[in-house]
């Protein structure tokens, strides 16, 4: 069971990376949080969740212990795997899920793509008194973002949002109401897109 990983950043995309660690490319799966924090390049050493089924071994990282917490502790809601779980943290750092769970704020949560009502509700139920025993940590630090073309940067967007179960038109929607003309960083636009399709 991996726990543990470091090694030097091979390929970064926001849904995943390929971590080279002594020559074997290890594909990990991340949520935007951690990718908001990591360099484009050099070592990074990661928080993996190993996810075994019968026809797949993947692997989940994190920047930070928090990070991970937070993901064992949905993945333990029946209903919600490791994929929806990544989804979740995706849309919604650390400190406000917590926040959110224990307010009980079913708007929120049910905001995230792939929770409906009943889950959110699920969610709550299972997770209020627990989350409450998580450190949730201080809110991510701002990352220097890579600049992109304002096309590429587009596009990466784009693909990021979709893979996380929004509609074409909500995210063309999101990404008019954000300003990308000038191009800049993946992340900042990320952070701007979700800002707005979690109103």
């Amino acid at each position: 069971m991996i726990a543990l990983l470091t090694g030097q950043i091979a390929h970064k995309s926001p849904d995943h990376l390929i971590v080279d660690v002594n020559g074997v490319g290890y594909r990990v799966m991340i949520p935007f949080s951690t990718y908001y924090e990591l360099p484009e390049e050099g070592t990074v050493s990661l928080h993996i969740h190993t996810s075994v089924r019968e026809d797949a071994i993947q692997l989940y990282g994190f920047r930070t212990r928090t990070e991970k917490g937070f993901f064992q502790l949905l993945i333990s809601v029946s209903g919600i795997g490791p994929k929806l779980a990544r989804d979740i943290l995706s849309n919604i750092q650390p400190p406000h899920l917590s926040a959110a769970l224990q307010q009980g704020d079913l708007h929120k949560l049910s905001a995230i793509p792939g929770i409906g009502k009943k889950t959110a509700e699920r969610l709550v139920v299972e997770l209020r008194d627990k989350v409450g025993k998580l450190d949730t940590g201080a809110s991510p630090a701002e990352a220097v973002g890579r600049t992109l073309p304002a096309t590429g940067l587009l596009d990466d967007v784009t693909s990021a949002l979709l893979n996380l179960g929004y509609k074409e038109a909500q995210v063309k929607k999101a990404l008019a109401e954000v300003n990308a003309a000038t191009g800049g960083s993946v992340e900042e636009l990320l952070k701007q897109a979700l800002k707005v399709l979690m109103k």
